[in-house]
C-alpha cells in the first residue's frame, strides 16, 4: 500500500493535542483591528480547539498526526 498524503497547509496551521483534539489559531486577527472591539481582541488571543465537525475534516487532512 502506498503512503497517504498529508495536506501541507493543514500541518502548518493545526496541531493535534494529547487527547486528540485539534488546536488552531484564532480567526479574525490578520487585519482590521481598529473596527474590532477590545473584548473581541482579548478573547481572540492565543489558540482555540476546533468543533467536532471541523475537527473531523482537519484530521482527514493529516492522517499520521494522531
Amino acid at each position: 500500500m502506498p503512503k497517504m498524503k498529508t495536506k501541507s497547509s493543514a500541518k502548518k496551521r493545526f496541531k493535534v493535542t494529547a487527547k486528540g483534539r485539534v488546536k488552531a489559531g484564532q480567526a479574525g486577527k490578520r487585519h482590521g483591528m481598529i473596527k474590532r472591539t477590545n473584548k473581541f481582541l482579548r478573547n481572540a488571543r492565543g489558540t482555540t480547539t476546533l468543533t467536532g465537525p471541523d475537527e473531523k475534516l482537519v484530521k482527514s487532512y493529516m492522517p499520521y498526526s494522531r
